[in-house]
């Protein structure tokens, strides 16, 4: 049996001229069609709604074809949209949040926390139609998660700062109130109980308000993946979605079969295993599931890919999803990139690079002599990405 997949991704907007973040996404949907495009809690903010596919192939033109429309959107304006979970010149200043009941609820609400959501991410979404599979799933397929966000990792700049992080987005995101591991639960009447209770507690409003690493979509018979940074590059999407495609069919089958084991309910590491993906991503250690103890990145990477091999080549995305994780292990995250323009040349070079790599093209394009802007002052423009 086929399962379907689709992917959401969060851009943000930024001038071309400056790479500073631009306010303008209500200008950008004006040439848009609306459902694949939408609003985001920030102007800055633009997302996207792929189709529903059975293939990688089919999920990869859908997504380089969005990006070309969103480039072209972009480019009408003097802008351009970068593709990861920050940019290295977002200022708190130019940020404005979307009109609407909501949106304004959440900055009354949240305070400083919304204000500060200048981060992008990568939501991937695999058919699960029975609820109660969804939710036990979650509980399963959690242990890898952390390895996915490694391989996303695309934000080591906060406000003009290196922040020594892979992903600082993580460190951004898990300020909200429900973000982070999503706990174990029997089935999908104790997971709605429990978010039942979260919304009459006044901490959220809504039941789309839970922001757990991986949930039952509120609005499809989905389960969603939601650590991941968002990517530059659509190959890395392609392979975060065929990772996490391949983990729950797994999974699935592993619960399917009658003599799957019970969950043993101990994922109070899952946290810890995120904050190791987030500080190191690819270029240092990550928690192994098995073993619980710190191993190289690429060592508990290929372990992953070995573990979903089966569904991999069930699916017939073997082939693709073993290559692209290859590459993705000799040329480094895209946080490491990123790094490494901004000690090469300045944080204007590190912008150009992903704004680049979101188009599918290696390299930035030439842009005029004129002074770029500086980074803040007396602060490291990169430093080296390292385990703590």
């Amino acid at each position: 049996m086929t399962v379907r997949i689709g992917v959401e991704e969060e851009f943000h907007i930024v001038e071309v001229e400056t790479g500073l973040l631009a306010p303008r996404a209500d200008v950008m949907l004006e040439r848009l069609p609306a459902g694949t495009f939408t609003t985001e809690l920030q102007q800055a903010t633009i997302e996207s709604n792929s189709g529903v596919h059975d293939s990688l192939d089919g999920l990869y033109d859908d997504v380089t074809s969005t990006r070309r429309r969103l480039d072209a959107a972009a480019s009408a304006h003097g802008l351009a949209v970068v593709a990861a979970g920050t940019v290295p010149l977002a200022r708190l200043q130019d940020t404005r949040p979307t009109s609407g009941r909501r949106y304004r609820d959440m900055v009354d609400a949240y305070g400083l926390i919304a204000d500060e959501q200048l981060i992008c991410g990568t939501h991937v979404h695999v058919d699960v139609p029975d609820r109660d599979l969804a939710v036990r799933l979650m509980c399963e397929v959690s242990p890898w998660l952390h390895v996915l966000l490694a391989l996303s990792a695309s934000s080591p700049f906060w406000l003009g700062a290196d922040t020594g992080y892979a992903s600082w987005r993580t460190m951004v995101w898990q300020r909200w109130p429900t973000a982070g591991p999503a706990g174990c639960y029997a089935d999908a009447a104790e997971y709605d109980a429990a978010v039942r209770d979260l919304i009459n507690s006044g901490v959220i409003s809504d039941a789309g308000m839970i922001y757990h690493d991986i949930r039952p979509s509120a609005h499809q018979p989905t389960l969603e993946l939601r650590i991941c940074d968002a990517c530059p590059r659509p190959e890395t999407v392609l392979l975060v979605a065929g990772l996490y495609r391949a983990l729950v069919s797994e999974a699935r089958e592993r619960l399917e079969a009658a003599d799957a084991p019970p969950c043993p309910g101990r994922h109070e590491w899952l946290r810890a295993a995120s904050w190791r993906a987030a500080r190191s991503g690819l270029e240092g250690g990550l928690i192994d599931p098995g073993t619980g103890r710190e191993a190289p990145a690429a060592e508990v990477v290929r372990r992953l890919l070995r573990q979903v091999r089966p569904a991999l080549e069930a699916a017939g995305d073997w082939p693709a999803v073993r290559d692209l994780t290859e590459r993705a292990l000799a040329s480094g995250s895209a946080a490491h990139r990123m790094r490494r323009a901004a000690a090469e040349d300045d944080l204007l070079a590190c912008t150009d690079l992903a704004i680049a790599e979101t188009r599918g093209e290696d390299r930035p394009r030439r842009r005029p002599a004129p002074a770029r802007p500086l980074t803040s002052p007396g602060r490291p423009v990169a430093r080296p990405s390292q385990a703590a």
